[in-house]
C-alpha cells in the first residue's frame, strides 16, 4: 500500500483571560485581501486581534485606508508616502496629505522613511521627502510610522535632528540590533516586531527582543507580507500575529497573555485609541 504524507497543521495560539491584541501595521487595502476581506477580519476577531491599523503608502492607498476605517469600528488608518513612492510627490500632494490627516479615523503619519535595498527612488529624494514628511507629522501632532531598510544611520540622523517628538512614533518592522534599538528608544519611540522574529536565523532580532522592555514593544503583521512560522511563505493576515506574540513571549520568558496585554496597552497609547 502506498503511504501518503499528511502535513500536520499547527494550531493557532490564542491568549486566555480575554486578552486581545492590536495589529499595528497591516495593508488591508492591498489586492491580496480582496477575495476574502470579510473572512480575514472575522478570523482576526475570533483570534483576539480586535483592532487593526491599516497603513497608507501613497496617496491612493492612504485614501483607501481611510475608506476601510470608515467602514469598520476596529480599523484605523495612517496616511503617508513610502520611500518607494516619493518620486510622485509634489506641492499638491502635500496639500492633499495634510487634508487626509484631518480625518478622525487617521491615527498616525506613515509609513515613511528610507529604503536602501530596492532604491525605487533616488536616495537624495528619499531623504528630502522623509525629512519633509517628518516635519509635517510633527506639525499635525501625529505619531510617526517609520520604514527603515538598510538605512539605520541616515534614518536616525533625520529623526534625531527633527526631535523631540511629543506625539511619539514607532520603528515599524524592526530589523536592527540591540544597540540600534536603544537609539530608537531614546527618541521615545516604540519598536514594532514582525513575523520575522519567528524565523530561526533571525538571531539578531531575537537578542534585541530579549533586551527591549516589553513596555516599549508593539506587534504587527506587515500583512500581506512576512507571514510568521509556521505559515512562512504564505499570505500574512492579522490572526497570524498570534504566532509572533507567542515567540515574543518565549524570548522574554513571560506568558502569551502578558505579551498581549502589554503590547495592547502600548498600541492604545501610541495611536491614541483610548475610548475609540
Amino acid at each position: 500500500m502506498e503511504k501518503t504524507t499528511r502535513k500536520i497543521e499547527i494550531a493557532l495560539p490564542v491568549p486566555g483571560n480575554g486578552a486581545v491584541l492590536i495589529d499595528t501595521h497591516c495593508h488591508l487595502d492591498m489586492s491580496a485581501y480582496a477575495a476574502d476581506y470579510d473572512a480575514v477580519l472575522a478570523r482576526a476577531s475570533a483570534a483576539g486581534v480586535t483592532r487593526i491599523i491599516t497603513v497608507g503608502i501613497d496617496l491612493e492607498s492612504s485614501r483607501r485606508a481611510i475608506a476601510l476605517a470608515e467602514q469598520h469600528q476596529g480599523i484605523y488608518a495612517t496616511v503617508g508616502v513610502h520611500p518607494h513612492n516619493v518620486a510622485e510627490l509634489g506641492e499638491e500632494s502635500y496639500t492633499e496629505l495634510r487634508g487626509l490627516c484631518s480625518h478622525p479615523r487617521v491615527v498616525a503619519y506613515g509609513e515613511i522613511g528610507l529604503d536602501y535595498v530596492k532604491n525605487y527612488a533616488p536616495i537624495a529624494l528619499q531623504k528630502e521627502h522623509f525629512a519633509r514628511q517628518v516635519t509635517l507629522a510633527k506639525e499635525l501632532q501625529l505619531p510617526l510610522v517609520v520604514h527603515d531598510r538598510e538605512a539605520h544611520d541616515d534614518v536616525m540622523e533625520i529623526l534625531e535632528a527633527a526631535g523631540p517628538f511629543p506625539a511619539g512614533g514607532v520603528m515599524h518592522c524592526f530589523s536592527g540590533d540591540a544597540v540600534f534599538a536603544r537609539r530608537v528608544l531614546a527618541l521615545g519611540f516604540y519598536i514594532s516586531i514582525p513575523g520575522v522574529v519567528t524565523f530561526a536565523k533571525a538571531e539578531m532580532l531575537h537578542e534585541a527582543v530579549r533586551e527591549i522592555p516589553l513596555a516599549s514593544l508593539v506587534l504587527e503583521t506587515d500583512g500581506p507580507f512576512l507571514a510568521p512560522v509556521p505559515k512562512r511563505g504564505r499570505r500574512n493576515e492579522p490572526q497570524l500575529m498570534l504566532f509572533t506574540a507567542q515567540k515574543v513571549a518565549e524570548l522574554k520568558g513571560v506568558s502569551l497573555e502578558e505579551v498581549a496585554r502589554q503590547t495592547t496597552i502600548n498600541a492604545v497609547h501610541l495611536f491614541g485609541l483610548e475610548g475609540r
